[in-house]
């Protein structure tokens, strides 16, 4: 485990700022000219600007005058180091994807391309204004490292396959028992089998055990498309969704990736569980492929079930910016029930905080500019063309702003950007680094991958 964990910063005031408020339910609002009071990574207090502080009270002054302060995004789906892929699989079908690009490029990957690609990953997150991450993938210690040393918070499941064997099975509870709570708490961990067509239910139920054993939850691939509730069905009997059921992996607590093939069936076996049960939409790489329907999410909302927004891996996605996933979500939602009035600019905003936070067991924790809250906070910058006149910045927050609007990042009261300025990450370094790799990661002329696709 890296000894590089960035250390506790002293008090810290963003003064003059307006902030977003997320309520659990109703309209998001803007508090005017606020100051955000925070100690040892929390906040302390949310208050108008310009008031009194205590006798000998010191602190560094982030100047938030003219910019909007929001909760850290949350990413609750993805795979960071597959930035080093991105673009290298277009125009495809998701048997082509998977099979003929994505697993064979993935058995190129050392520990060492990992560690690039989470450190580049995290980079773009930082300047995106993610500060948390959901991640499913491969060699999760180097995935952890990069998180560590460029003080980003992460859920990291380390993705699991049967055909991996006994021995990959114990590598993934050793790393959740020796990373959970690391990093000062910022790394979490949740155990990752892959896929109920890729896991075994054995497996599935031994796993679901240690997590239940180490309070931990599963982030897994579920019911993805209609195709694959349909072909299990054919083969089994039984959707997706129901397979999870019976080996208790709702049980555990799910954090189930895109979800487009839950049917109406499985919606009272995920409302049994909807206390720690979580959907993970990711509309791009729905449209890209081609798929159809999509998430469910009125459905899910419905059912009391937590729905967050992720982007995927930037293979398929090819931005890890969460601004774009949420403006998808909200459009594509509308259209799929054709009702404009659903999938509210509030609504939107609140699945990509609280309900990101909720996906991934930090409710308590992340997900809203409260005090007693963990101090992730965005400054955003509104006062561009694309966003003027600013009728409603909660508006412009879901159908304009870009992930350039981000000025300034703090983590657990850290700052790791300042003024678009990285301050934990050497980014010429790292682009070189990561360019210097692809050539030999992209080769798939030897024939191999990591697992064929046939659910």
């Amino acid at each position: 485990m890296s000894d590089r964990t960035p250390s506790r910063t002293g008090p810290l005031l963003v003064s003059g700022c307006d902030v977003l408020r997320v309520p659990p339910r109703g309209e998001c609002e803007i508090l005017r000219a606020q100051d955000i009071v925070v100690a040892d990574g929390v906040i302390e207090d949310v208050r108008p600007t310009g008031g009194p502080f205590g006798a000998g009270f010191a602190a560094e002054v982030i100047d938030g005058r003219g910019l909007l302060a929001v909760p850290g995004l949350v990413n609750a789906h993805t795979h960071s180091p597959m930035v080093l892929m991105r673009g290298a699989a277009e125009d495809v079908t998701v048997e082509g994807w998977f099979n003929d690009r994505v697993w064979p490029m993935e058995s190129n990957l050392t520990p060492a391309d990992v560690r690039i690609g989470a450190r580049l990953a995290c980079a773009e997150m930082i300047r995106s204004g993610v500060t948390t991450f959901a991640d499913h993938y491969f060699f999760p210690g180097q995935i952890a490292e990069a998180v560590t040393e460029t003080g980003l918070r992460a859920d990291i499941a380390p993705t699991y396959f049967s055909s991996r064997g006994t021995e990959a099975l114990e590598d993934t509870v050793r790393f959740a028992e020796a990373w959970h709570g690391a990093a000062d708490g910022r790394v979490t961990v949740s155990l990752g089998p892959h896929a109920p067509y890729t896991v075994d239910d054995g497996d599935l139920r031994t796993l679901a055990g240690h997590a239940r054993r180490l309070g931990l939850r599963m982030h897994i691939h579920a019911a993805e498309h209609l195709e694959q509730t349909r072909s299990s069905l054919d083969r089994r009997g039984i959707t997706p969704i129901r397979v999870l059921h019976e080996t208790g992996v709702l049980e555990a607590g799910a954090l189930i990736a895109h979800g487009c093939g839950i049917v109406e069936d499985d919606l009272p076996l995920l409302a049994e569980y909807a206390g720690t049960t979580a959907v993970a939409c990711c509309p791009k790489v729905y449209l890209k492929h081609a798929l159809s329907p999509l998430t469910p999410v009125r459905d899910l909302l419905g059912a009391g079930v937590t729905v967050a927004v992720g982007t995927d891996g930037a293979a398929g996605h090819n931005t890890l910016d969460v601004w774009e996933a949420l403006r998808l979500v909200a459009l594509t939602q509308k259209q799929a029930v054709r009702d404009a009035t659903w999938m509210t600019v509030s609504d939107t905003l609140r699945l990509a905080v609280r309900g990101g936070a909720r996906a991934l067991g930090l409710q308590n924790s992340i997900g809203a500019l409260e005090p007693g809250m963990r101090a992730d906070i965005v400054l955003t910058d509104l006062s561009g063309p694309h966003c003027r006149p600013l009728h409603d910045p909660r508006a412009a927050l879901v159908y304009s702003a870009r992930a350039s609007d981000v000025r300034t990042v703090v983590v657990d009261g850290r700052i790791l950007m300042r003024d678009g300025l990285l301050l934990t990450v050497d980014e010429p370094a790292l682009l070189a680094e990561a360019d210097a790799r692809v050539a030999r990661i992209l080769d798939t002329s030897h024939g191999r991958a990591v697992q064929h696709y046939d659910p």
